[in-house]
């Protein structure tokens, strides 16, 4: 095993973090260099609770992190944080708004917390995010927590890349009927009313109440967990590591969890192919002459999408499809 591999295996984080600043690199040596590292380390993969949470940005995504990834670890848990976070106008690196806001997980040992930049790609992760869960894995995380951005419907992506899938939202947003339209509930495991404390704890119970009718009538064949959560009080926060493990493990035994990873990695090699024939035909000359030429027809209604991924293909490869 490589150095970097061996120290990573140890637990060494600095070496996990080495790791998936590597895997995050765009330059083409840096990516054959995680690759090799990924194949080193694929062995020691896979062994992860792989959880994500998103939902609209001030739903309290961090702080619930951080409450769970504690309690967690007060069971004996190692737990990793890959917290994303928009890119910077001027760096275009992360912004760093998330990871700050953990300050329970951010001063013991057993948890890592990594924020990454969404380099400005949709879908609520980082292009990055599926090679940064296996290095976490391979460093012995036994629970993986993904934060999103917190963009709205076009986080449904994020559902490639883990077991379960929590939706926060809050009370006082939007009827039940509003918030059924965010696309993402209708692909949520569980939907959780965040900050049901204080003075408006009455009003997100009965919120919650009212938004678990409303979606066993949307989903009555795959009805989402809907429960009521505080970061700050701990209101349901053990109830819910508690139904994660007990669903986790219900998953394991069935084969579920395995079929649903199968059809991840499908994806996300279809995935890879538009991403790597993409970055050849910027670099084929022809399709480079090409290129700015079919761009220019499609913006100017000259010529279909299709027909211009067509003529591209073809000068590519050589052929009519």
């Amino acid at each position: 095993m490589t150095e970097l591999g061996s120290r990573l295996r140890s637990g060494d984080r600095r070496a996990l973090a080495q790791a998936i600043t590597l895997a995050e690199s765009t330059r083409s040596e840096h990516r054959l260099q995680a690759e090799a590292l990924l194949v080193e380390l694929l062995p020691f993969t896979g062994g992860s609770q792989r959880v994500a949470l998103s939902g609209p940005p001030g739903a309290g995504k961090s702080s619930l992190v951080d409450a769970l990834g504690a309690q967690a670890i007060a069971r004996g848990k190692r737990v990793a944080v890959l917290a994303i976070d928009p890119a910077s106008l001027e760096t275009g690196g992360s912004l760093l708004g998330d990871a700050v806001r953990m300050q329970q997980l951010a001063a013991v040992e057993q948890a890592f917390v990594r924020a990454s930049s969404n380099a400005g790609t949709l879908g609520g992760t980082a292009p990055a995010t599926r090679e940064a869960i296996l290095l976490c894995e391979a460093a012995g995380f036994e629970l993986v927590l993904i934060e999103t951005v917190g963009v709205g419907q076009a986080e449904q992506a994020v559902r490639d890349v883990c077991d379960t899938l929590l939706v926060l939202t809050l009370a006082g947003g939007g009827d039940e009927v509003q918030a059924l339209k965010r696309g993402l509930l209708e692909v949520a495991d569980a939907v959780l009313v965040n900050k049901t404390d204080g003075a408006g704890e009455a009003s997100a119970l009965a919120f919650a109440a009212e938004l678990g009718s409303a979606l066993a009538l949307l989903r009555p064949r795959s009805e989402p967990h809907v429960a009521a959560v505080s970061a700050l009080s701990g209101l349901g926060v053990v109830e819910l590591l508690a139904w994660l493990d007990a669903r986790y493990r219900a998953e394991q035994g069935s084969g579920q969890l395995a079929a649903r990873r199968q059809r991840q990695l499908e994806r996300a090699f279809r995935t890879a192919i538009s991403r790597e024939l993409l970055e050849h035909a910027r670099s084929e000359p022809r399709a480079r002459e090409l290129l700015p030429e079919l761009q220019r027809a499609v913006a100017d209604g000259r010529l279909l999408p299709t027909a211009a991924a067509r003529q591209l293909a073809t000068s590519l490869f050589g052929a009519e499809a």
